[in-house]
This record gives C-alpha cells, sequence and structure tokens, in this order.
C-alpha cells in the first residue's frame, strides 16, 4: 500500500480550511483554483481589484561581496544594470539554452539580493543555484518563511493606499520598497511587477502574519468589488496578457529567446553566463519555431499539446497554453509554430478532440492595458 503524498501548504492553509475553500494538488501544493468562479474572479481583476495567495512561490537571499557576478554569470539578464529598490526580470538556463526557469530578482542592498522563483522550480533552482556558486556569496532559501499576497486590478492602488501611510504611487514598474507598515503590520516589502496585465501589488512579509494582511485586504475592499482569487483566473489573465508559463512555454527543452522572452536576454553583457553561446547562436540564426499568439475562428478550446497543421495538412506546431478569454468572450492561445509559417495573419488548423478547427494567428498581448 502506498501512503497518500501530503501537499506543502501556504500560510493560508487554516484560513481555507475554515472557510471550506477547495483545494487542489498544484504541483504539490494544495492550493485554490477558485473562490467564486474563474470568469467572476478574472473579470474582478481587469474591472475592479483581485487577492491572490501566491505563497507557493519559492524566495532565496543571495549575499555577500561577489553577489553580483555570481548572478550575473548565472541569469540572462544584465545584473549590473539594477540598483538598489529595482526588480529585474530573468530566465536562468542550462548551457544547451534551454530553460531553468524564469524568475525576478529584486536588489536589495549594495551586496543583497532577492531572488523569486516558480514555486514547482524552487528545490530544483535552489540545488542549481548552490551548485554554481563562485566567490564569497551566502545564498539561503527563506521559502518557508515568507508569505507573499498579490493585489492586482485598477483598484489595487486605492485600496491598499488606505491601508498605509506610505506613497504608493511611488513604486514604479519593477521596483518596490521595503519595510512598509501596511493595515498595522510592519516589515512589508511592496513590489510592483505583475502577471495579470493589470497594475497591482507583490506584498512580501512573514508567513506568521499572511493570514491577517490577508483578512484586512479583503475587508478593506469588500463593498468595492475586491475578490480573493485562485490559480485558475491567474492563468487566464497570464494568458490574455501573453506572458510565457514555466511548463508550458519555458520548459527544460524551450529557450527563453523560443519562448518570447528574449528581451531579458542579453547576449552583448560583457560577463559570461551559462547558456551564453547558445542564446548567442539563436539570436544569430534564428528559430525553427518561435511562440505565436492563436485565435480559433471554429468553435472550442484548444489546450496544450494541441497539435497545429497548415492547410495542406502538415504539422506545423503545437498548442502550449489555450483557454477561452472572459475579457474578449474569444478561444486564444500561445503555441510554437515552424518559422516559416508564423507570418501574422496565417490561417491554419488546430486539432481538438480528432476535429480540425480553423483559426489565425495574431499579435499579442490580447489584452493590453498601459502599465504604470
Amino acid at each position: 500500500m502506498t501512503s497518500k503524498i501530503k501537499l506543502k501548504q501556504t500560510p493560508l492553509f487554516n484560513y481555507y480550511q475554515k472557510n471550506k475553500i477547495k483545494l487542489v494538488d498544484f504541483g504539490g501544493w494544495a492550493m485554490p483554483i477558485q473562490f467564486t468562479g474563474i470568469v467572476e474572479e478574472h473579470k474582478a481583476v481587469r474591472n475592479e481589484a483581485g487577492l491572490f495567495d501566491v505563497s507557493h512561490m519559492g524566495e532565496f537571499l543571495v549575499e555577500g561581496e561577489d553577489a553580483k557576478a555570481y548572478l550575473n554569470t548565472l541569469l540572462t539578464n544584465d545584473v549590473t544594470k539594477i540598483a538598489v529598490g529595482e526588480s529585474q526580470y530573468h530566465a536562468m538556463c542550462y548551457p544547451d539554452g534551454g530553460t531553468i526557469d524564469d524568475l525576478i530578482l529584486s536588489k536589495l542592498a549594495a551586496n543583497s539580493y532577492l531572488v523569486t522563483v516558480n514555486a514547482s522550480n524552487t528545490q530544483k533552482d535552489y540545488e542549481w543555484m548552490k551548485e554554481k556558486i563562485i566567490g564569497k556569496v551566502t545564498l539561503t532559501n527563506k521559502s518557508d518563511c515568507i508569505g507573499l499576497l498579490a493585489m492586482q486590478g485598477p483598484l489595487a492602488e486605492k485600496l491598499l493606499q488606505e491601508l498605509t501611510k506610505d506613497d504608493l504611487s511611488l513604486i514604479h514598474s519593477f521596483h518596490f520598497k521595503q519595510q512598509l507598515s501596511i493595515a498595522g503590520i510592519d516589515d512589508i516589502m511592496v513590489s510592483r511587477t505583475g502577471y495579470t496585465g493589470e497594475n497591482g501589488f507583490e506584498l512580501y512579509l512573514a508567513s506568521d502574519k499572511t493570514e491577517e494582511l490577508w483578512e484586512k485586504l479583503l475587508e478593506v475592499g469588500k463593498e468595492r468589488g475586491l475578490k480573493p482569487c485562485g490559480l485558475g483566473s491567474r492563468d487566464t489573465l497570464r494568458l490574455e496578457s501573453a506572458y510565457s508559463l514555466y511548463g508550458h512555454e519555458l520548459t527544460a527543452e524551450s529557450s527563453p529567446i523560443q519562448a518570447g522572452i528574449g528581451f531579458a536576454v542579453k547576449t552583448t553583457k560583457s560577463s559570461d553566463f551559462i547558456g551564453k553561446k547558445a542564446l548567442k547562436q539563436q539570436h544569430k540564426e534564428g528559430m525553427q519555431q518561435k511562440i505565436r499568439g492563436f485565435e480559433l475562428l471554429g468553435k472550442g478550446i484548444a489546450r496544450a499539446g494541441c497539435k497545429l497543421y497548415d492547410n495542406k495538412g502538415k504539422e506545423i506546431g503545437l498548442v502550449t497554453s489555450g483557454t477561452k478569454s472572459p475579457t474578449l468572450n474569444k478561444s486564444i492561445g500561445l503555441a510554437f509554430i515552424n518559422t516559416e509559417n508564423s507570418a501574422i495573419g496565417s490561417e491554419l488548423k488546430i486539432e481538438i478532440r480528432t476535429k480540425l478547427v480553423d483559426a489565425i494567428l495574431v499579435e499579442t498581448p490580447f489584452y493590453g492595458r498601459k502599465i504604470k
């Protein structure tokens, strides 16, 4: 008899139990897919605001006089370009250019950085980074003692501002402020990176204070449309914004360039980094496949794994993500497609449950709002 694997729990697990929120296995974590409904939660983020528990994400502290040099040999973007109080989007790659993970790097002090990684990759990333340490560097896995909430949507700033004396309008995109007090809870780091295509904030705090903050945030917004949101709407929101997701667009087999985040790959930076040679070659020679957005012209939803065909019946690609867009009321998705077939406006067919459905390649993002 095999014993049931115990799922990891975020600091909100007791809140979920008390409020009878259904939880599912999400990459080994007990997480809510929805609270009241994916479409309802999605629309709340687009029109008012939504609150997400993203405490399952991993956080590492990198410190020491060689921290900057070490990170610059490990990550694809140019670490030397960020100042204290700024964040930066990165990929971390294998020597062949395949993606280990995508992550956010935040510079806390001159020789101190916070690395925020995807939940399913936390242990893998930590072991990789530990193995690659050079010079005087200390790497600490802080994931278990940090809670992380995300408030996203047009009303996010207004609602959060009511709970703090600090001027949140001064925190611009990919910037953060440390040691803020929100709703009477101290030592909160507030960042503005986002993953929904809307304005909003991420709140890093002590794990044992996370439930208290969650409840206070919901209380201040309950009469103005703020809703607790699960991972289902987080996925539909990111897909409308055409953000790549690890395990779908980003994998060990796909490079960050192929997956559409080439802007975070600086092959011209002076320092070498793992995967630089392979990625530089991809920049020079181009890719056999590109990531493209599509819209179904027929009925159905093209999920990850559906095959793409040209009008002559030749297989030309594979869907990486797909959904019915609640904002646009259309079936949309992302796919890897042969470069010669990747022109915007090209018509093709996607195999959905043995049926071929007409589709067209379109510009991305599918939905966009100017982010502060």
